[in-house]
């Protein structure tokens, strides 16, 4: 999926509609931007709740690297 939005004065932007609802952002939501070269990816970043901290551990391995895979995306919190 791809989608385009125009940064305006004051170098805002919106986050287009099928994006919001695809992963589920909500208002107050933080994004976090990474640049990659010529490249800029823009994730959602999620707060770290308790049920988080639960399925880390219970996975087993490194807690880090767990951790850093769910925020990434590449697995799920379960």
């Amino acid at each position: 999926m791809s989608s385009k939005s125009k940064i305006s004065k004051g170098f805002l932007t919106v986050v287009p509609r099928e994006v919001r609802r695809k992963v589920g952002l909500k208002e107050g939501d933080t994004i976090e931007w990474t640049i990659n070269g010529e490249s800029i990816s823009v994730l959602p970043h999620r707060k770290v709740c308790i049920d988080d901290i639960v399925a880390i551990a219970s996975h087993g391995g490194d807690a880090v690297v767990s951790k850093k895979e769910i925020q990434a995306g590449k697995r799920d919190r379960r």
